[in-house]
């Protein structure tokens, strides 16, 4: 199994933000240009106030048939988002993001300043396979205690 902690595998150190008036056609523009499947939506003092996913425009705007030019991303976004310290090891990242099915997770430090996004692509293989093989010991584990 590796240390490597989630600061240290994120391949892209500048956050990418938006403003919660930000129409979701913005945050997709936003998300392609950095070539990724995020966008945190920050206030003006930078405080992190939610998460809009690819899955949140194809589940909550696209499949409702909502226009995504005028649908801001404070109505999709997942507010208050869980998040992680950036000595997080990767694969404890990586478990509970199997267990609550998440995809990315915002990494903050102590003083609340938000350092990056952590994504399950940031994770190596082997990283992933440890995290896999603690998550179906986790559900034997609860299945045994009934």
């Amino acid at each position: 199994m590796t240390d490597r902690t989630v600061f240290q595998s994120i391949s892209q150190r500048h956050v990418i933000s938006v403003v919660p008036t930000a129409s979701v056609f913005t945050a997709a523009t936003v998300m392609t240009r950095a070539n990724c499947g995020s966008v945190l939506v920050i206030d003006n003092s930078n405080t992190l106030l939610g998460i809009v996913t690819e899955r949140d425009m194809m589940t909550r705007v696209l499949a409702k048939s909502m226009d995504p030019q005028t649908t801001t991303v404070a109505d999709i976004m997942t507010r208050n988002p869980d998040c992680i310290a950036p000595e997080t090891k990767v694969t404890d990242a990586v478990l509970m993001m199997i267990e609550r099915g998440y995809r990315h997770l915002p990494i903050v430090n102590n003083a609340k300043k938000i350092l990056g996004v952590f994504s399950s692509r940031d994770a190596m293989p082997r990283e992933l396979q440890a995290a896999e093989s603690l998550a179906e010991f986790n559900d034997k584990m609860n299945d045994a205690l009934g």
